[in-house]
């Protein structure tokens, strides 16, 4: 009977034991999850100051392609301005070749216009290489085609420098 009652009291003291234990590691846990909730005043301020930074860099960077896209915009429009004037110039110089080929009167007011207007695109030209003719006065003005392929290669090269002001730049 005493080894029972012994026995008893080991066990029952094992069950107090294995309460209290239970009980304190919840209240230490507990502790330790409302201490962790709360952060102390310099993790606050390293909080806040990673929130600031990350705001700022925001902020920047909507101001960065605001601007890059505003860029963007005005190199467009010279880009077409460019495209227009050398459109024009393909134009007047088509019409110049045409004319030549087709022998059409020097003494015509709109010959005389055509060749008043691609005057001077033509003349850094004239003469390079010789242009073929054939019975009746028809010319293929070579001169005037190599003109045209200058002047829009001329065309490709403007486009190609402001597409490069235009490049927006990509970080990761």
């Amino acid at each position: 009977m005493v080894d029972n009652k012994l026995a008893h009291e080991e066990a029952q003291r094992t069950t107090n034991y294995e309460a209290i234990k239970t009980e304190v590691k919840s209240e230490v846990g507990g502790e330790i999850a409302a201490v962790a909730e709360q952060p102390n005043r310099r993790e606050a301020e390293q909080i806040e100051n990673v929130g600031e930074n990350m705001r700022q860099k925001a902020i920047n960077e909507v101001v960065e392609t605001e601007n890059e896209v505003e860029r963007g915009r005005i190199i467009a429009r010279v880009s077409q301005v460019v495209d227009y004037v050398f459109y024009v110039i393909y134009s007047f110089m088509t019409i110049r070749l045409l004319l030549e080929l087709f022998a059409a009167r020097e003494s015509a007011g709109f010959t005389k216009f055509v060749k008043s207007v691609t005057g001077i695109f033509y003349t850094p030209f004239s003469g390079i290489v010789p242009s073929p003719t054939i019975e009746g006065g028809f010319t293929l003005a070579l001169p005037i085609i190599i003109a045209i392929v200058f002047y829009m290669f001329l065309h490709f090269l403007i486009n190609s420098l402001l597409r490069i002001f235009v490049h927006r730049k990509t970080t990761v």
